[in-house]
């Protein structure tokens, strides 16, 4: 799936890639600043997340209810020097949760992802707008 759009059209975005076969932990690709955060904001929104949503880029994680027994876990570990760190954090257990999980800087934690995920890819176009391609 390929989808071109502006910021102010985010929302329907996120909604649009909750209805396609997306599996619950999702990594998240894109340069600095693509708006990677700002995505996984208009999906917690689109999901149910009343709580304000944030950057989890010091705490690692941060955690959202969705309903009551269902989670969005956020993470970012662009910070982590190894898998290791992560494994520390107890990482494993979110990822095999059963709940959402959204990893910002996947890359650093290859060997860690549960073969079945999901990959959104978030580029800025010349003119602005994102290009977003899920696989």
């Amino acid at each position: 799936m390929n989808i071109t759009f502006s910021l102010d059209e985010i929302n329907q975005v996120a909604q649009q890639v909750l209805y396609a076969q997306l599996h619950k932990v999702i990594l998240f690709n894109g340069e600095m600043g693509v708006g990677k955060t700002t995505f996984i904001k208009a999906l917690a929104q689109q999901l149910g997340v009343k709580d304000a949503t944030s950057s989890p880029t010091f705490s690692l994680v941060n955690e959202y209810q969705i309903t009551d027994n269902q989670f969005l876990y956020h993470f970012d570990v662009y910070r982590l020097k190894s898998e290791s760190e992560a494994l520390d954090m107890g990482i494993d257990e979110y990822l095999y949760s059963g709940n959402w999980c959204c990893i910002e800087w996947a890359e650093k934690i290859p060997n860690l992802i549960p073969m079945e995920h999901s990959v959104i890819e978030i580029k800025t176009l010349s003119d602005g707008r994102r290009e977003l391609t899920l696989t």
